[in-house]
C-alpha cells in the first residue's frame, strides 16, 4: 500500500502550476489498480507533437507515489513538453520483474496515446529518481541489449532510435556499490528484488542483471545525471558517468558539493530550492536537445516557463 502523507503532498505541491493541463490516474493497463496509473501533464497551447518525458518515482523499490512529483512534473511540462508521470508495483509483494513489465507497458501506453495529448512517440526521454531513476535505466537498456531484455522476458515497446535520452535523479544505476562495506543499504534489498528473494541464485552474479552499468550498448542515448556529496548513491552516479564516457557515450552531468545544503538524496523533487530550479532549466535544455525541438518551439517553452514563474 502507498504511503502519502498529507504534509508530503503539500510539501512538495504548493502553488500549482497554472499553465499546465492535468489528466490524472488513466489507468494503463485497464485492472483499475492504482499501481497501474499515470498521469499526463500537457502545456497550455502547446504546439503538436512535443517531446515525452516519462518520469517513475522513487521510493527505495518498496514505496512511493506519483502524486508528490506533480509540481516536478508541471515544472517540466511548462518547460515546452509532455509529462507522464506513473506509478508501478513495487516490492515487498513484487519483484523487479514486475518493476520493468510495469515500466514496459507505460511505454506501450505512450506509443499508442500520446499523440492524443500533443506527444511524439518518436521522441521519448526516461528520467526518474534514486529506484525510479535505476527502472529508467535499465528499461533503456533493455532497449539495447536483447540479452537484457530476454532476461526479465520483456519486450520493448518503443524501438531504441525512439529513446533519445535518460535522466537519472540520485539513482543507482550501478548497484556494484551495495557490496561495499557500510553502504546505506544492505544486500537484502537486492534480495527482496529477486524471485523467492534470491534463494539458490549467487547474489552478485544475479546483480549484473539488476546493473545498467553492466548494459551500456554502443547505441546507448544522451545521458543527464544530477547528483550531490550529500546523496546515498553519489559514487554509483560517479561510477556510472565514468563508465558512460569510457565508452564514448554522451552524458551531461550536474553535481553538487557537499557545502549545497538543499541537496540530500532526491531534492529534485522539491521546486523551492534554487538548486532544484537550476535541474528544471538544465533538464528542459537537455530534452530539447536530445529531442531536436525546433528553434520555434523551444522559444515558445521559454516564454511558458517565464510566465509560470
Amino acid at each position: 500500500m502507498h504511503r502519502i502523507s498529507a504534509g508530503e503532498l503539500h510539501r512538495f505541491n504548493v502553488e500549482p502550476i497554472d499553465t499546465v493541463d492535468y489528466h490524472f490516474d488513466l489507468d494503463y493497463v485497464g485492472d483499475g489498480i492504482r499501481d497501474h496509473r499515470l498521469d499526463v501533464l500537457v502545456p497550455h497551447e502547446a504546439p503538436s507533437s512535443l517531446p515525452v518525458y516519462i518520469y517513475f518515482h522513487g521510493g527505495g523499490w518498496t514505496s512511493g507515489d506519483k502524486a508528490p512529483l506533480t509540481k516536478y512534473a508541471a515544472s517540466q511540462a511548462a518547460d515546452g513538453m509532455i509529462v507522464v508521470n506513473a506509478n508501478y508495483r513495487m516490492a515487498t509483494r513484487f519483484h523487479l520483474k514486475h518493476m520493468l513489465d510495469d515500466g514496459n507497458a507505460v511505454l506501450d501506453w505512450v506509443a499508442r496515446h500520446i499523440e492524443e495529448f500533443g506527444g511524439d512517440p518518436s521522441r521519448i526521454v526516461l528520467g526518474g529518481d534514486s529506484a525510479g531513476g535505476h527502472i529508467a535505466a535499465l528499461l533503456t537498456a533493455s532497449a539495447f541489449e536483447p540479452e537484457l531484455a530476454a532476461h526479465y522476458d520483456i519486450r520493448p515497446r518503443v524501438a531504441p532510435e525512439n529513446l533519445r535520452g535518460l535522466v537519472q535523479h540520485c539513482s543507482i544505476a550501478d548497484v556494484s556499490v551495495m557490496f561495499e562495506r557500510g553502504f546505506v543499504l544492505s544486500l537484502n534489498f537486492l534480495r527482496m528484488l529477486l524471485p523467492e528473494r534470491g534463494r539458490g541464485v549467487v547474489l552478485r552474479t544475479a546483480a549484473r542483471f539488476m546493473s545498467p552499468i553492466e548494459w551500456l550498448d554502443s547505441g546507448f542515448p544522451p545521458v543527464f545525471v544530477t547528483t550531490s556529496e550529500r546523496d546515498y548513491f553519489y559514487r554509483a552516479n560517479l561510477n556510472f558517468i565514468a563508465a558512460l564516457r569510457r565508452r564514448g557515450l554522451e552524458v551531461d552531468t550536474l553535481i553538487y558539493d557537499r557545502q549545497q545544503v538543499n541537496t540530500r538524496h532526491t531534492w529534485q523533487q522539491d521546486a523551492a530550492h534554487p538548486e532544484s530550479q537550476e535541474v528544471y532549466r538544465r533538464l528542459g535544455a537537455f530534452v530539447r536537445r536530445v529531442a531536436n525541438v525546433p528553434a520555434i518551439v523551444a522559444a515558445s517553452a521559454a516564454t511558458s516557463v517565464t510566465a509560470a514563474a
